[in-house]
């Protein structure tokens, strides 16, 4: 794991439990989310097709309306035809870490929230043996989400949401640069446990 997500990440974990022992409100959570990725663009001139991801983050809400997220998620699409050849996978993977503003609607067990984040992502190109042929090695991206979260009882929430991912990085193929642009617009539904 990379120095600075590592202590990103560390981070988040220390503020979420400084802030356990104030008062008894909810402050941090834990959210699982998974669900289908559709391609808004050609990376490399691929033809990707309906993907699939999950993300795992970690919440810790420093004001009545507002957090901290960050963690981990992977995504990936297949191109049938791409240069990297026949039924080539696109996968993205690595770090998320932004703010979360979230209301409540009137006096209902829902609320909705809006997320903005920059991404340390990286794109790896495998061949139908699952081998990687290409690492774009990680850059900066950013994700944008929003959604609803309706309290189920215990701490416990179903998350249901849209999140859009831009990352734009570049990776050598027979000597020649190739810039690789993967966005994608997903629809997700997560869990999410409150402590």
């Amino acid at each position: 794991m990379k120095t600075k997500p590592a202590l990103t990440l560390l981070l988040f974990a220390v503020l979420a439990f400084s802030g356990m022992a104030q008062d008894n409100a909810k402050k941090s959570g834990f959210e699982l989310s998974s669900g289908v990725a559709f391609p808004v663009s050609n990376p490399g001139g691929a033809d990707l097709k309906t993907g699939f991801g999950f993300e795992g983050i970690f919440h810790y809400q420093f004001m009545p309306h507002l957090g901290l997220y960050a963690g981990w998620g992977w995504n990936r699409n297949q191109a049938p035809e791409s240069f990297a050849g026949k039924d080539a996978d696109f996968e993205e993977t690595g770090y998320v870490f932004g703010l979360q503003f979230k209301h409540a609607i009137g006096s209902s067990p829902v609320s909705w929230y809006a997320r903005a984040a920059g991404l340390y992502n990286h794109i790896e190109v495998e061949n139908t043996a699952g081998e990687i042929i290409y690492d774009s090695g990680h850059g900066l991206g950013w994700q944008v989400a929003g959604g609803i979260d309706i309290d189920l009882g215990r701490n416990w929430s179903l998350t249901p949401g849209l999140k859009f991912n831009s990352l734009n990085r570049e990776i050598e193929v027979e000597g020649n640069v190739t810039g690789l642009s993967l966005n994608y617009l997903s629809a997700r539904v997560g869990i999410l446990k409150k402590f």
